[in-house]
């Protein structure tokens, strides 16, 4: 089955995102005139951070201090940026991304690569690919380009062709005739210098690049980025779309009470109940935890913690609330006042394999059986009935 790769990019993302907001306060659409994003509209100096296409094609570039734009267009609107709606911008069309792939990887805060190759074929992926631009459009009022490609390399070139708010192709086949006829620094991972050592050798173009001899081409760059180089500009890139899960990385409960407490009795029993929590929200979402932390805050603000490791991974409550109560017994002196008790797990995996040491304890499955009855009445999370010993 061939590779199917979008590489999705919002055009002019800061000043696109910028315009929406303004549209929907009843604001002229900054998009439509010479405009500029900066950091702050009254600071001549300022650096701008994206500019609409009427002012790209003034000349007027990302990075310039607004005072060079305001010399090349003296009636160019400036406005500043607002990171939260960029945020929310961002998050938005990713959700869109992510609903025609789940396996997406984002490149930065307006762009993203999804892997299409089970969702869609060679020869209807332009028509997928519009729909997609066409969603974003009309739901959250910016536009993208689409680029299609075999690999995330042709994907990403691809996108770059003209904008805004189109859909391109380049697949293996169509490198030579699309961008071996490109400029060298139009590859991707072309810097400056890189161009200009390039150029200084009579190599101005992707296809010269492309047909450069391996052994001409590492003196020139060093031997590791030739062979990448090599590689990209006859359009061969086997990278995957790495999918990045947002999973956390520690879970963690805690219990303020609104007295002083010195009773064992009430700490022990406040233990126990975020020992539920945590050990009930790992097991949702399938992890074993092979660090167990808790901590003690007393009634004059401070704090004393204590950490341990685990000979295996575990979800099982009763391992962790063990482990705690062991921790608890070292950081408390058993006789200041106690305001909070917190208790928290790490070192997640999803591993599911144990040694059989584990199961030595004879109480093990009856642990076993009693989460997954709290698990299943989670009414027991706020006043469970057993104590474990």
């Amino acid at each position: 089955m061939p590779r199917i790769i979008f590489h999705i990019d919002v055009n002019s993302a800061f000043l696109s995102w910028t315009a929406v907001k303004r549209v929907r306060e009843g604001k002229p659409d900054i998009r439509l005139v010479p405009s500029v994003v900066s950091g702050d509209p009254s600071d001549r100096r300022s650096i701008i951070t994206a500019a609409s296409i009427p002012a790209k094609k003034l000349g007027i570039k990302t990075a310039q201090p607004v005072s060079m734009a305001l010399r090349t267009c003296t009636s160019l609107a400036i406005v500043g940026g607002d990171w939260t709606w960029y945020k929310a911008c961002s998050e938005g069309f990713i959700s869109i991304c992510r609903s025609y792939s789940p396996v997406l990887q984002q490149f930065s805060i307006d762009e993203c690569f999804i892997d299409m190759s089970f969702r869609c074929t060679p020869e209807n992926a332009v028509a997928v690919a519009t729909k997609l631009k066409d969603e974003v459009k009309t739901r959250l009022g910016f536009t993208v380009n689409v680029g299609i490609g075999s690999n995330k390399l042709l994907a990403k070139m691809a996108s770059d062709f003209e904008k805004p708010d189109k859909v391109h192709t380049l697949w293996e086949s169509e490198v030579q005739e699309k961008m071996w006829p490109l400029g060298v620094r139009d590859l991707l991972w072309v810097g400056k210098k890189t161009e200009e050592r390039l150029t200084a050798y009579g190599i101005y173009t992707i296809g010269q690049l492309a047909n450069l001899g391996i052994g001409s081409l590492t003196r020139l760059v060093g031997q590791k980025f030739a062979r990448q180089l090599h590689e990209n500009a006859n359009g061969r890139d086997d990278s995957p779309v790495e999918t990045e899960m947002a999973e956390a990385k520690s879970y963690s409960a805690e219990r303020t009470f609104s007295k002083d407490y010195t009773d064992p009795r009430d700490i022990d029993r406040a233990l126990f109940n975020v020992a539920c929590i945590v050990a009930h929200r790992i097991r949702r979402d399938n992890f074993r935890a092979s660090t167990v932390s808790m901590f003690v805050k007393y009634n004059n603000f401070t704090v004393s913690q204590k950490q341990c490791g685990l000979a295996q991974p575990t979800d099982v409550t009763a391992v962790i609330l063990n482990e705690a109560r062991k921790l608890l017994a070292e950081a408390w002196d058993g006789v200041t006042p106690i305001r909070q008790v917190g208790l928290g797990v790490s070192r997640l995996t999803h591993e599911s394999a144990v040694q059989m040491s584990l199961f030595e304890d004879p109480k093990m499955e009856y642990y076993k059986e009693w989460d997954r009855q709290y698990d299943e009445q989670k009414a027991a999370r706020s006043n469970p009935a057993y104590h474990f010993h």
